[in-house]
């Protein structure tokens, strides 16, 4: 094991911020959503912007699978599919878009658009408006944004919030839905990452090895820590953390 890590070269505070990055991922998918963007900008710190996304998407999926495991009977499946067939397609522009336009445009783009969304999301929750949204052009919108900015930058969390949100899910169902929905993503999204984009290599799967079990820490204090917060809060949260991630995007 200690001649598996040594050849990645990487210093003591650099598996540190990875490992940190990775207990982050697990801690975010047992339902602590909206901390996608601080995974995101330590993973690129150790491993660059690109690259980082496909030591990522194999841990994600492992995550996932955790937990769909957890979550599944609480799954909404009527609202994910609503949500899925816009994603895929938003997957696949983010696969041709990637590579031609710079990032950090992007990603400024993609953090007005958030900013815009939860500040319409917190005046809604502040009159107290209890309908939820049945418009098409709201769905297909936020799964097209959630596909790509998935795609390009595993950020798709924030848009994904704000839709479950709007729909008014409780808690649990929120995860279980998002648990389904991002498992059946970032599966479709590894094979452009091996083939089209290549950030899957052998030595990202050796390195996913080392990293793994900070991701079964991450999901199972997540886990606790879910229980605790009651739906109302759970809400609040979710909507708190969102706009900070995405004036974070905007200013870094």
């Amino acid at each position: 094991m200690l001649e598996l890590i040594s050849q990645f070269q990487l210093t003591n505070s650099q598996w540190f911020i990875a490992y940190l990055g990775v207990f982050l991922l697990g801690f975010s998918k047992s339902g602590i959503k909206g901390i996608g963007v601080v995974i995101v900008l330590l993973m690129a710190f150790v491993f660059g912007g690109k690259a980082s996304t496909g030591v990522l998407i194999p841990l994600m999926i492992v995550a996932d699978v955790f937990a769909v495991i957890y979550y599944h009977r609480h799954t909404q499946w009527s609202l994910l599919l609503k949500l899925l067939p816009a994603m895929v397609v938003g997957v696949l522009f983010g696969v041709w878009f990637g590579n031609d336009i710079s990032e950090k445009f992007f990603k400024q783009i993609m953090a007005v658009f958030i900013l815009i969304t939860v500040i319409i999301m917190i005046f809604m929750e502040r009159k107290k408006n209890k309908s939820v949204p049945t418009n098409k052009f709201f769905s297909n919108g936020m799964g097209l944004l959630s596909g790509i900015t998935s795609m390009i930058g595993n950020l798709a969390g924030a848009f994904t919030s704000i839709y479950f949100l709007a729909m008014r899910l409780p808690k649990n169902e929120f995860i279980g839905t998002a648990a389904w929905l991002f498992f059946i993503i970032n599966v479709f999204k590894l094979p452009f990452h091996i083939f089209v984009w290549k950030t899957v290599t052998v030595n990202t799967i050796l390195l996913n090895l080392i990293l793994f079990p900070g991701v079964i820490l991450g999901f199972l204090v997540g886990v606790q820590l879910v229980k605790l917060i009651k739906n109302d809060a759970y809400r609040k949260f979710i909507l708190l953390v969102t706009a900070v991630g995405a004036l974070v995007i905007l200013l870094g």
